[in-house]
């Protein structure tokens, strides 16, 4: 902020606050004069601002009323002394308004040690963002074929086809929309509200090693076709509209005529004459969840699979064997479910026995109480047939059970968080048994928050082993089923290691099959290890959506890596080390703005091979590497401190860990942190390239010296050193200093307060010097001297102030001055002095609410030009 800008405007932006903030805004300001006092019988009284705030407005944006400081004859813009006066106004008028806008002190256990901006993260070159402007939203990253070194995206319209090493290197583009009269159709069926008559790609799945099995909603008539992503022949091509509508090109040419193309290794085009229904395999509706898996030709679909979204159904399609799905209208099969995963997981080494596993979350509902959701893992046998007389082309082995993700607490009652949001599969060296990671978010609104669980496939394995559910007695409740089991074992599959003679479903007894249609539920809930969280978060403002998991060699052993998306549109970095008594410790190593504008992230990738993660949002496509060790510092004391399995101290700087460096050089420590004992021979030299800075302050103004911690764990202390002592005395918050997070705040300067400052960082009882500074504090007569020697006007009298704002005001000073409203007053004040003097007659300040219009174009997104590279 300059000398000249209005502190008052503040207090504009606090009227839709709460009242005691903006009364108390005022107050702050009138004591330092920027206001008429309580005496001006025509200033609108504060308590108007929130019913009328035209008037209030009105009243502080007239030039006539703009009040003048403790000398109402000096001219206010050109007073240099007054602009000291400025600043101190502007602390007291923003340090009154934090005191209720911004968060409580109630900062969560799990900061971030690193935070990255999306401007910060770009700068790192780590992360880059597919910059070709789309007319389209809803981007899905769908698919990834490392051994082609291609990720395909389903968006609206769109089906794109890029580079895992860079996703703006000539991407591959098909346009793929509805036609018009279909289009037309489906907005005259009243469904296009939030524009989803177009043609959202859900699927795409390797139909062989040439062509790709893609399938979009149609505008409410899902369609499915075949791509070609095989190999050009040598010679010169053109692009060529395939007949079913789609255009295709190279980096987002979308001309209509033709174009000759030198040779490309790869082609990326629809096949012509080869579309088909989508029915059963991709929904109608864009806002509902499909999963799939094509399996041996054969795909298989958890989807709606009706117009009105009603008729939920697991399907199987394609292929020689008959086409299954779940029982229909059946809400003890399916109630209501939103699809969330599909995996297949063998169960032994014979291949009868693999199993479809799919994991979603339904409503679930007991006699005389309102539906609450679920979470579920369901499976299903690949070679299931169905029943010969009952559950014809019907799932004969479809069973399901509850996923449970809670906290218990003291009393035993245990906190559920009921909706899974998002699965992770992670591969072991037993394929029979990877790891399952689910995140989950809490149903109601009674608090916001979100966990990470982690299951095991024996204990999955171990509740379908157990007893089936059973609804009886007076008020129908579910119990255990205690009668006798059929044989074979419902959802047992046919021709495997306990049915060798059974070679089909069909074969199977009445009684199994009838068994199932009406017991497909378990009675046991699947808890998962250790009977709690890996990762809970609670009262924060966002929620997990997404999860990818890498597992890293370190030095001293492996470590599971948590990437997390968020409804926020970050992705936190977490790690989950183990202590004693079966407790843990959670390490967020860094939480990084993937998209220039805040969004939910809705689908995540990750490549281990490449060590990039692949992010995915309504907005765009966005790939980062999995590590960015420089940022955590320059010394080896932060890279040990830091705790990063990806990375470690090589002797000269932060770099990426490698078991190949010599162990002489190299320093790291994830399970402890020590620096003091990694980093011996390094340490030495943290404090002597600290480097000594001169800040100059003003008798009786106020002063901040600025001293940031790296992390959230650190402890910051302030020594100072006055002058011709060997002395160093600890700085307190007392009287007229005040310690902040941020830095040190010293108001009404004395000349005493010169001296050698330092800031000193403890973490690990490793102490590093942070901040040294010498301040020297200039007499008010010197400084008077000197403007009249210049020729400017001296410093106006320093008065006492009335309003005396507390410690907790002061707080999130910084942050407060980094806020977005804080640009937008920044303008407002500078337009108004600009045009604000009296002389200039009829041209007067925009006002507020005029520059807020103004401001509101600029942030909507415009996809009219689409050749254009644009950040997301």
């Amino acid at each position: 902020m300059t000398g000249a800008t209005s502190p008052w405007a503040v207090c504009l932006i606090a009227s839709s606050a709460p009242i005691r903030l903006l009364t108390t805004c005022v107050a702050a300001l009138e004591t330092c004069g920027w206001m008429p006092m309580k005496n001006d019988t025509d200033r609108p009284d504060p308590q108007e601002a929130h019913t009328n705030n035209t008037a209030w407005e009105s009243y502080y944006t007239n030039p006539l009323n703009q009040p003048q400081l403790l000398d109402s004859h000096s001219p206010l813009l050109k007073n240099r002394g007054i602009m000291l006066w400025d600043k101190m106004c502007w602390l007291m008028a923003l340090l009154a308004l934090s005191s209720g806008v911004l968060p409580g002190p109630n900062e969560p256990l799990s900061a971030p040690r690193i935070f990255l901006s999306f401007k910060e993260l770009k700068s790192t070159g780590t992360a880059h963002t597919f910059s070709f402007l789309l007319n389209s939203t809803d981007y899905r990253i769908l698919r990834m074929d490392e051994d082609h070194d291609r990720m395909y995206v389903g968006s609206k319209d769109y089906i794109l086809s890029l580079d895992l090493h860079d996703i703006n290197k000539e991407p591959l583009i098909i346009h793929w929309p509805v036609a018009p009269q279909r289009k037309t159709e489906c907005v005259l069926s009243g469904k296009d509200t939030n524009g989803e008559c177009g043609n959202f790609i859900r699927l795409i799945e390797p139909w062989n090693r040439t062509h790709l099995y893609v399938c979009g909603t149609g505008a409410y008539n899902p369609i499915c076709t075949y791509v070609d992503r095989g190999r050009r022949s040598q010679g010169s091509h053109f692009l060529q509209a395939a007949q079913s509508g789609g255009r295709t090109s190279r980096a987002a040419d979308y001309s209509d005529t033709s174009e000759p193309l030198e040779a490309k290794e790869y082609i990326f085009r629809l096949e012509p004459g080869k579309v088909d229904s989508g029915k059963g395999k991709c929904p109608y509706d864009p806002k509902l969840n499909s999963v799939s898996a094509l399996i041996n030709g054969e795909l298989y679909a958890g989807v709606y699979i009706d117009f009105m979204g009603t008729d939920s159904a697991i399907f199987r399609t394609l292929g020689k064997q008959t086409a299954m799905r779940t029982d229909q209208y059946n809400s003890r099969w399916l109630n209501d479910p939103t699809f969330i995963h599909a995996h297949l997981i063998p169960d032994s080494a014979e291949k009868n026995d693999d199993k479809l596993y799919f994991f979603f979350r339904e409503k679930a509902s007991e006699m005389g109480q309102s539906p609450m959701t679920q979470s579920r893992i369901g499976r299903i046998c690949l070679n299931d047939d169905g029943g010969h007389c009952c559950l014809v082309n019907k799932w004969s082995t479809f069973l399901k059970a509850r996923l449970i993700c809670s906290v218990p607490g003291a009393d035993g009652i245990e906190t559920h968080f009921d909706e899974l949001r998002d699965v992770y599969i992670q591969p072991t060296q037993d394929n029979k048994n990877p790891v399952i990671y689910g995140v989950f978010s809490v149903s109601g609104a009674v608090f916001k928050g979100s966990a990470v669980c982690v299951y095991s496939m024996a204990d999955i394995r171990m509740v379908f082993n157990g007893p089936f559910a059973h609804k009886e007695g007076p008020n129908y409740q579910w119990v255990a089923y205690t009668g006798k089991i059929p044989y074979p074992r419902p959802g047992t599959c046919p021709g495997g290691t306990f049915t060798p003679n059974m070679k089909s479903t069909k074969d199977y007894p009445d009684e199994v099959i009838n068994f199932m249609r009406n017991h497909p539920t378990m009675n046991n809930a699947i808890y998962p290890v250790h009977k709690r969280p890996l990762v809970v978060r609670t009262n924060v403002d966002y929620e997990f959506t997404t999860i990818a998991v890498d597992q890293v060699a370190a030095a001293d052993g492996n470590y599971e890596v948590l990437f997390l998306g968020t409804d926020r549109g970050t992705v936190q970095k977490v790690i989950v080390l183990p202590r004693d008594d079966l407790q843990t410790e959670e390490l967020v190593l860094e939480e990084v703005e993937v998209f220039k504008v805040p969004t939910p992230i809705t689908t995540m990738k990750i490549s281990s091979k490449r060590q990039q993660l692949y992010v995915g949002s309504v907005l765009g496509v966005s790939h980062l590497a999995l590590h960015r060790c420089d940022v955590y510092g320059e010394v080896c004391a932060d890279c040990c401190l830091a705790r990063d399995p990806y990375c470690a101290w090589d002797g000269k700087s932060c770099s990426r860990y490698s078991s190949s460096q010599k162990r002489r050089s190299r320093r790291q420590d994830v399970k402890y942190g020590n620096p003091i004992r990694q980093c011996r021979g390094y340490n030495s030299n943290t404090n002597k390239n600290t480097l000594e800075s001169v800040q100059y302050g003003v008798e009786g103004s106020t002063t901040f010296l600025e001293c940031q911690a790296r992390s959230p764990h650190v402890s910051l202390k302030w020594h100072l050193q006055k002058e011709n002592s060997d002395r160093r005395k600890e700085i307190r918050s007392e009287g007229r200093i005040l310690k902040t997070d941020q830095g040190l705040l010293i108001r009404s300067l004395q000349s005493s307060d010169s001296g050698i400052y330092q800031c000193t960082s403890t973490e690990k009882n490793f102490k590093h010097t942070l901040v040294k500074l010498q301040l020297v504090v200039l007499s008010s007569r010197t400084v008077n001297n000197v403007l009249v020697d210049t020729g400017s006007p001296a410093l106006p009298p320093l008065q006492s102030s009335a309003w005396t704002p507390s410690a907790g005001q002061y707080k999130d000073l910084l942050t407060i001055l980094s806020q977005p409203e804080m640009g937008l007053i920044n303008q407002y004040c500078q337009d108004y002095w600009q045009l604000g003097d009296v002389s200039l007659g009829d041209n007067k300040a925009k006002s507020l609410k005029e520059l807020k219009e103004q401001k509101k174009p600029r942030n909507r997104r415009h996809h009219d030009e689409l050749t254009t590279p644009a950040e997301t």
